[in-house]
């Protein structure tokens, strides 16, 4: 076997010298260098912001997204969407391991896993979509594909459907992050907590505020807002468009006793809702943004314009143990459970 680097760049083919994410396009063939891992992908779960474009751009035809999938990894050698950049992960069959790293890792060929590094940067060949479904951004596939020496991955449990624990484990940064940034007594806005980052971090997030502090749920319609009581894990629901940011504003403080909140997470897959996560947030509170639409420069020149001294955190998708945190906070909550047992499969 070649030998391979722990990053991935030897599969980098434009431009040269470029990590795997930031690159135009690198290699796809499956044969694997001697620090890789092959796998028999069977689901991509494609990044939610990614979806969303792909779904608006074809009009919510699933054929012609079909297509520009297969374009796209034709192209780049990898599923990174080039509008916005991002990817997704997948779930697949260990089909060999590399003869540098056998020993050094805690996979057998024929384990079932799901990668938790982005098909942003992941080698992918599809040989065949199966079917897409539209309602939860997942992709069934016959392909294969490389995780690298420095890739993560999660062996699929076994007291869950794959379903559920990729839908988890798609949006487990959210989940560990929010762990890290509220505190007890916080008053929490959560934009996006209609979806599965954004109901996992309402949970959560309730949990750690306790009696003394308060979760907000920002829900763009009566209908979603409705979905979000009847869930229960937010104190007050605020329904507004989170690309108006002077109205999540003043309804956030409408809702919140006229105060602005210590922390915002930002769950959405659209653009444009920077500000919205921001005016609402007192000065030295937090705004952690997890949506792959986010903006920097939008973000931090919009703070500025607004004289808004915040703490801007960009969403990690990982953190230390975030597969073992994500799927524990499944396993003890059952009405969370159930929601991603209706919803994600």
């Amino acid at each position: 076997m070649k030998k391979g680097n722990k990053f991935g760049i030897h599969r980098v083919i434009e431009p040269v010298g470029f990590m795997p994410q930031a690159a135009q396009k690198i290699s796809n063939d499956m044969e694997i260098f001697d620090n890789e891992i092959l796998i028999d992908v069977d689901a991509l779960n494609i990044d939610s912001a990614s979806f969303t474009q792909l779904k608006s751009e074809a009009h919510g035809d699933p054929e012609k997204i079909k297509n520009k999938i297969m374009q796209i990894v034709e192209e780049r050698g990898k599923m990174q969407n080039p509008v916005t950049g991002s990817g997704g992960m997948l779930m697949g069959k260990i089909a060999q391991i590399g003869d540098a790293i056998k020993d050094k890792i805690n996979l057998a060929v024929g384990d079932r896993i799901a990668t938790l590094v982005s098909l942003s940067l992941t080698p992918l060949k599809i040989q065949d979509i199966l079917d897409i479904k539209m309602d939860i951004d997942k992709v069934m596939v016959k392909a294969q594909a490389i995780l690298f020496e420095s890739g993560i991955y999660a062996k699929l449990p076994e007291d869950m459907t794959d379903a559920v624990a990729l839908a988890a484990l798609d949006i487990a940064g959210a989940p560990a992050q929010t762990i890290k940034l509220v505190k007890p007594g916080n008053n929490v806005l959560i934009l996006g907590a209609t979806g599965k980052s954004g109901v996992m971090c309402s949970y959560i997030a309730k949990k750690i505020v306790g009696s003394t502090g308060k979760v907000l749920g920002l829900a763009r319609n009566e209908a979603r807002a409705e979905y979000l009581s009847s869930v229960g894990f937010c104190d007050s629901v605020v329904v507004a468009d989170a690309r108006n940011p002077v109205e999540v504003y003043e309804k956030t403080l409408e809702a919140n006793d006229g105060k602005e909140v210590d922390i915002s997470i930002n769950c959405v897959n659209i653009s444009d809702t920077e500000m919205s996560s921001i005016l609402p947030v007192r000065d030295d509170g937090i705004v952690y943004f997890f949506s792959m639409a986010t903006s920097f420069t939008k973000a931090a020149l919009g703070a500025e314009g607004v004289g808004k001294d915040v703490s801007m955190i960009i969403g990690n998708g990982y953190t230390k143990g975030h597969a073992k945190i994500t799927l524990d906070i499944l396993r003890e909550s059952p009405k969370l459970m159930k929601i991603f047992q209706e919803k994600y499969v």
